[in-house]
């Protein structure tokens, strides 16, 4: 049997928060969600994993008070522990200037989050099928 697909979501947003989670369980109840409001939470949380349960990718928020999402993103690549665990940034801004400093960053991918729920959960749906597929590949890479 695998392992539930592990996510871990920063948004300072509460609601949206809820709301993400919400979209990935409808769409599957096996998915581990893990939510952080801040990201100094998130960071002291991968910090004190000790490489266990670490996620399988990071959606994170750009605009969040205090440490922003690129604050994280620049903290977990310079972490030699954290630094290959892949980052989505998630976000209402389609400036580009902020879709280049990410990928310029090292993130992953850059998801500008769509205004209706419905929308969103097909962002989500799309999400899931591609990253659990980048896991099955990297999982059988490790067994060959």
């Amino acid at each position: 049997m695998t392992r539930p697909f592990r996510v871990l979501l920063v948004d300072d947003n509460v609601t949206d928060l809820l709301l993400a989670t919400e979209a990935f369980l409808e769409l599957d109840a096996t998915v581990s969600v893990v939510t952080f409001a801040s990201g100094q939470e998130t960071l002291d949380y991968l910090h004190a994993s000790a490489h266990e349960n670490l996620p399988d990718v990071i959606v994170l928020d750009i605009n969040m008070p205090v440490l922003s999402g690129f604050d994280v993103l620049r903290h977990l690549k310079d972490d030699p522990d954290l630094q290959l665990i892949p980052v989505v940034m998630l976000s209402t801004s389609d400036y580009l200037g902020d879709v280049s400093r990410a990928y310029s960053m090292h993130a992953s991918s850059y998801l500008i989050k769509s205004r209706s729920f419905t929308e969103f959960v097909h962002q989500v749906d799309a999400f899931l099928v591609y990253w659990r597929k980048v896991m099955l590949a990297h999982q059988s890479d490790q067994t060959s």
